[in-house]
């Protein structure tokens, strides 16, 4: 393999590093980098990172990560030097000077790959090289070099996608009883004879199968609360008597999760109950998430025939790859890599997915290849459905047949339902959400790109046979121009707002700055107050903009009732590809109109006495002081009465189970956030703790010397502490301004210590990759937000020490205060910190090897919140001096004495 004699350039937080053709590397400064890539194109890995390293936004150059994604499409690989090395077999380089030699090499191998008889992806690259030499992709030319036309023409994407099949309707699964010793033998069947014996990950499984017994009365369904430390082994201790009842009823199991790291463990531990296909082709295990996951064909088709210009072309292309490989169309948490977006600098990835509802259904060309309709109705005759909490309580509202509503669920991190079902049952009339749905109605601005979007469009061919579902069309269109239009912000903020929403807008925003008491402090964030003793004046723009949302609703409401008749009584040449294009506009107006009535239905009541079963406010929306949206907001008091209505209720079946799904003080309020209470059904109670010692694995250190709101002090710890565990530290913030303020001052010397600093909202890295790039190199330390403390598994050495900034206190929101008065106050704000720093915990000890510290930089830790973490785990309020020594001391494997005892250290 012969490296490619190209210029490479490599940068980071300890410096620049350029390598000539000839092979010389050399240390360079920032303006020498930047005078080097601007003269030639160089070969660098990850361009938007390197940017940002240089201070130089226009970096372009011949990115390693492009040419990775074009020839190995669908192909897991870290982006960094030595994910690259290790992807493509080659030695890892030892140091920040060796990586430009490494991008050379790894250029020429991919290069050598081209031209290999072995080449697993070479269908369709010389077809799509094409069209990059014309779009002046960098890598292009050099590419043409190695990939031999084909002698016969390469099949056109849209035609090597395979088609789904429909799929008949199923029987209802059959009423069985597990017995306990046949769970206890699908679970030594799914643990493998060399297994050791858990007879905790026993009583949790045969625990349990009580949610799969037959229901005794309609609206009681099983109901098991599930607790499940660390290590007990939890997902396979469900999927036994999950994968047993799906076998011998027929029936699907739903398990749904917060996190898509989960539904990637998920399916991985799903091969040891189901084979990845069953004999007739059909999958056994569906994973299923929103619309605005996956590839939508359609969108993809108009990108790569114009409709994407300059670089988001490019970015189009190797999307086409992908496609072309992928398991399942999964954009959003699958096997595209998460880092293509990121290097185009822009939103182009979403941009291509199904997000604001376009769908045209059977209307589309490419329907019968859809990846979001392959795996709708791959679900329906599946065993296992792996979801999404949000998907599955919209299904449940929204199902219309008993095949698309789960009836046995198992709620994997469990302790996120509450905050699941408070997003999915909440309303909020914003800008934002009002200028969709006009778009959606009328289609986009004159000028804007991308296909025809509007009702005129959709349903030309029923207008055109219809004449009551074209006056329908007709006045919907109409009534939706009172709908804010494009640049409705700036008029709002010139004082010129156009039609009723928009100067209802006004009104809550000028009501917002008058309630205001923040003194201009709080400029960066967003502001809110409550929706009570409003004037005269607004309570009349709120009616005007109600009566202009019924104008809309009523013809949406003729047009549904329309498209029902032409089903029940189409005219001859309606065939089944264009019934179910009118179903499935059918559907989408259904859910339009719940909208409007739920908008409609928050207005009505501004006028009028608060209901106390809801929380209504206006905000403004803010980032950076730049105002971006105005809206009305309403949630419920408590989401968990319409879970229990919608998700519950006709459930047969459900499991909620987590490691933190009870707080440290009793199951009161894991009770009552499960939403039971609203059923009358007792659930079944199940804890299980974890098997590790934590009185020998773990340690928590109360800092108790950092001041709170002294950055410096702050960031010196950070540091410091970093340096003391040499890497391997997960650092959680609860404010982005404070996590920035910190980076910046200590990656610099750190990345010099050859200790690389990572960090969301910093770094133009998507949140999975970091993970991936942290979870890869024990000398690398993140820094985060909310995001990291759930859902990162990051076993051994890679995580060995997790640093929050300070207790994570509830933001003091409108909607926090009324649930903290109805909650039992400060009681109800302990709960919510003791949760977060369960979690936060949790990422700490993920397997019997794992040794760590767990450091809170707080001089004022409340014990009562000690309850949060595991019995048994020593706890030591100390100095940062002393916290440093610990964590040094067990790196180096020292031995740490406590008062008059010596103990091993972690």
């Amino acid at each position: 393999m012969a490296a490619l004699s190209i210029p490479a350039l490599h940068a980071s937080h300890a410096g620049s590093w350029l390598r000539e053709g000839s092979g010389t590397t050399r240390p360079v400064s920032k303006g020498e980098a930047v005078t080097a890539a601007a003269d030639t194109p160089l070969l660098i890995l990850n361009a938007p990172l390197v940017a940002t390293r240089l201070g130089y936004p226009d970096l372009s150059g011949l990115d390693l990560l492009e040419l990775f994604a074009f020839v190995h499409p669908a192909r897991f690989v870290v982006p960094t030097a030595k994910g690259l090395a290790h992807a493509l077999g080659l030695d890892e380089p030892k140091g920040d000077a060796d990586v430009p030699k490494l991008l050379q090499e790894a250029a020429g191998a991919l290069l050598e790959t081209c031209e290999s008889d072995q080449w697993a992806e070479r269908e369709g690259a010389w077809t799509g090289l094409q069209s990059l030499v014309r779009m002046r992709w960098p890598w292009a030319n050099l590419l043409g070099a190695h990939i031999r036309k084909p002698e016969r023409a390469e099949r056109w994407l849209f035609t090597r996608l395979p088609e789904w099949e429909e799929t008949p309707e199923l029987p209802q699964p059959r009423q069985i009883v597990l017995e306990g010793d046949a769970v206890l033998r699908r679970l030594a069947e799914l643990t493998g004879s060399n297994a050791e014996q858990r007879p905790t990950q026993q009583a949790y499984a045969a625990e349990a199968a009580y949610a799969f017994a037959p229901r005794e009365a309609r609206g009681r369904p099983h109901v098991v609360l599930a607790q499940a430390g660390t290590g007990i082994g939890k997902t396979l201790g469900y999927l036994a008597p999950a994968s047993l009842w799906a076998q011998e009823s027929g029936g699907t199991v739903w398990v749904s999760t917060y996190t898509k790291a989960l539904q990637r463990q998920l399916r991985k531990e799903s091969r040891r109950a189901w084979p990845e296909y069953r004999p007739d082709g059909s999958q056994p295990v569906v994973v299923r998430k929103g619309r605005e996951n996956y590839l939508c064909l359609l969108n993809l088709e108009d990108a790569l025939q114009g409709g994407f210009a300059g670089r988001a072309a490019i970015m189009a292309q190797l999307v086409a790859r992908w496609a072309a490989y992928s398991q399942d169309g999964d954009m959003i948490g699958g096997d595209l890599p998460g880092w293509l977006g990121t290097l185009f600098r822009q939103r182009g990835i979403t941009a291509l997915t199904d997000r604001r509802g376009e769908c045209v259904y059977a209307g589309c060309p490419h329907f019968r290849k859809c990846f979001i309709e392959r795996a709708t109705r791959a679900s329906v005759g599946a065993d296992l459905v792996i979801g999404n909490h949000a998907l599955v309580m919209i299904n449940a509202a929204r199902g219309r047949d008993q095949a698309a509503r789960p009836t046995r669920v198992v709620f994997d991190e469990g302790h996120h339902v509450f905050d699941a079902a408070d997003s999915t049952f909440a309303a909020a009339l914003t800008g934002a959400e009002a200028i969709e749905l006009r778009r959606w109605v009328i289609g986009p601005e004159k000028n804007a790109r991308g296909r025809r979007r509007g009702l005129s469009a959709r349903l030309a061919d029923v207008a055109s046979y219809d004449e009551a579902g074209a006056k329908a069309i007709t006045a919907a269109c109409a009534a939706a121009e009172s709908l804010p239009g494009d640049s409705w912000m700036q008029r709002i903020v010139d004082g010129a707002p156009s039609g009723p929403l928009e100067e209802l807008f006004a009104a809550a925003r000028a009501t917002v700055y008058a309630r205001d008491e923040s003194g201009g402090q709080e400029a960066g964030y967003g502001l809110e107050t409550e929706a009570a003793g409003l004037d005269g004046a607004f309570v009349e723009r709120a009616e005007a903009a109600r009566e202009a949302l019924s104008e809309l609703r009523q013809p949406l409401m003729r047009l549904g009732l329309r498209l029902e008749a032409l089903l029940e009584d189409g005219p001859d040449w309606l065939d089944g590809p264009g019934r179910a294009r009118i179903e499935g506009a059918r559907q989408s107006l259904g859910w339009r109109i719940d909208l409007l009535s739920a908008w409609e239905t928050m207005l009505a009541r501004l006028s009028g006495p608060a209901d106390p079963e809801y929380v209504d406010w206006l905000a403004v929306d803010r980032s950076d002081a730049r105002e971006y949206d105005i809206g009305i907001h309403r949630h419920w008091l408590d989401p968990m009465k319409p879970f229990a209505s919608v998700v519950l209720e006709p459930a047969h079946g459900v499991v909620m189970t987590s490691a933190t799904l009870r707080d440290g003080e009793g199951w009161e309020k894991a009770i009552k956030r499960s939403g039971v209470p609203y059923i009358e059904v007792t659930p079944k109670l199940s804890e299980h703790l974890s098997p590790f010692d934590y009185a020998e694995q773990a340690e928590v250190l109360i800092v108790n010397d950092i001041p709170r709101g002294d950055i410096p002090a702050l960031a010196g710890a950070y540091g410091r502490l970093i340096e003391a565990s040499g890497g391997g530290v997960l650092g959680l913030f609860t404010a982005i301004r404070r996590l920035r303020a910190v980076h910046g001052r200590i990656a610099d010397r750190l990345a010099r210590g050859g200790l690389p600093l990572y960090a969301q909202h910093v770094d133009p890295i998507d949140t999975g990759t970091l993970v991936d790039i942290f979870r890869d190199d024990p000398a690398a330390s993140l820094l985060g937000t909310d995001a990291l403390r759930d859902g990162v598994d990051v076993p051994g050495h890679s995580l060995r020490l997790v640093v929050m900034e300070q207790v994570p206190w509830p933001r003091p929101t409108i909607l926090h205060r009324a649930r903290r008065l109805a909650g039992g106050g400060s009681s109800y704000d302990d709960g919510l910190i003791r949760a977060k720093l369960a979690q936060a915990f949790g990422r700490l000890i993920r397997s019997k090897g794992d040794r760590g510290h767990f450091v809170v930089l707080s001089s004022a830790f409340p014990s009562r919140l000690l309850s949060a973490f595991p019995k048994g785990t020593p706890v030591h309020r100390i100095s940062l001096e002393e916290a440093l020594h610990r964590v040094a001391a067990s790196v180096s494997g020292e031995t740490v004495k406590d008062g008059n005892h010596a103990r091993p250290p972690v």
